[in-house]
């Protein structure tokens, strides 16, 4: 099956006072319709930055995409979206209709000036070209879908009369307008407690089943990964350091930053007396080591670690990984 999203070699640099900020350093992945890719690792690694570049979203100046591809493949065409002006009529014909995205805080990615009905209906009326009457009925219907009490009045509502859980419930309403080919999650159930980070989880993939969508789940969450995504990519510093099947992922894992994640979090099914912690901190994002990113704080670090940037490729079929141990 060709894939909906092919990012090949993806550079966003960032460039300050202070120096250059390789948010996003050489990422490659792809994403298949109707299949999910979930992206982990720890703040600061690039992951919110992927999907604001897959999205034209990244703010110029001051930053770039200094390289890479990123290819859209929908009903037989092939559209390279890093060609396009991120302002452009092609492109905002593609972003919000056929790439949605779930953004990480609703509070302040939703306009507090605008009701929730307004803002839903915009894409609607911008994209699918109907009445702000016929635009009106569908917001309902979505603020429906999503499961929102009583749409009728809260289409007339602002952000700040809503709960958290009911804010996010409108931003996936919003994403949802035009039934887009790949939905973006950045951190979906940020600031929400456990019974609604549940809800809104099953409803996500809910309606990933309604609708036939792919989605791209970006999250700190290794449950919610397990739970929701069919491949993982495992990003640190701005690169892409393992990558396979979600079960490869967690049951063969490979990457010594992978293998620490694992170790990271509690479990059921064994007793340990103590939680194992990655030892250090992600570097200043101005201070990259020279060699293997991972380097300062991995515990089978070698010579060659410190010396060469380890390249991301098969240790074994199907499952990659950057790391100098497999060479």
């Amino acid at each position: 099956m060709a894939p909906l999203i092919e990012v090949r070699d993806l550079k966003t640099y960032f460039y300050t006072d202070d120096g250059v900020v390789r948010a996003v350093d050489g990422v490659d992945f792809t994403i298949e319709p109707e299949k999910t890719l979930g992206v982990v690792g720890e703040s600061g690694c690039g992951k919110s930055v992927t999907a604001l570049s897959i999205m034209g979203l990244v703010q110029m100046p001051p930053g770039k995409i200094e390289a890479g591809e990123i290819l859209y493949h929908w009903n037989g065409n092939v559209t390279e979206l890093t060609k396009l002006n991120p302002k452009g009529k092609q492109y905002r014909s593609i972003r919000g209709c056929q790439i949605a995205m779930i953004f990480q805080e609703p509070m302040t990615s939703l306009n507090p000036v605008y009701t929730i009905g307004n803002q839903i209906m915009e894409a609607i009326i911008l994209h699918q070209k109907v009445g702000k009457k016929e635009a009106r009925v569908r917001a309902i219907k979505l603020l429906q879908t999503v499961g929102i009490p009583v749409p009728e009045q809260r289409v007339d509502e602002y952000p700040h009369q809503l709960s958290g859980g009911m804010r996010q419930r409108a931003m996936i309403a919003m994403a949802l307008s035009c039934k887009p080919a790949l939905l973006i999650a950045d951190e979906p159930t940020t600031a929400l407690d456990v019974t609604i980070e549940a809800q809104v989880l099953k409803l996500i993939r809910d309606l990933q089943d309604e609708f036939k969508m792919a989605m791209m789940l970006i999250t700190h969450d290794l449950g919610v990964i397990a739970n929701m995504a069919d491949d993982v990519v495992v990003m640190y510093l701005g690169k892409i350091v393992e990558g396979s099947s979600v079960g490869n992922v967690f049951h063969h894992t490979k990457h010594p930053y992978t293998q620490g994640l694992m170790n990271s979090i509690p479990s059921l099914a064994t007793r340990r007396h103590r939680l194992v912690p990655i030892k250090g901190v992600v570097p200043d994002p101005f201070e990259v080591p020279g060699g293997c990113v991972f380097e300062p704080r991995c515990p089978h670090a070698m010579v060659i670690c410190i010396r060469e940037i380890p390249p991301l490729k098969e240790v074994v079929p199907g499952h990659r990984a950057a790391c100098w141990l497999y060479e």
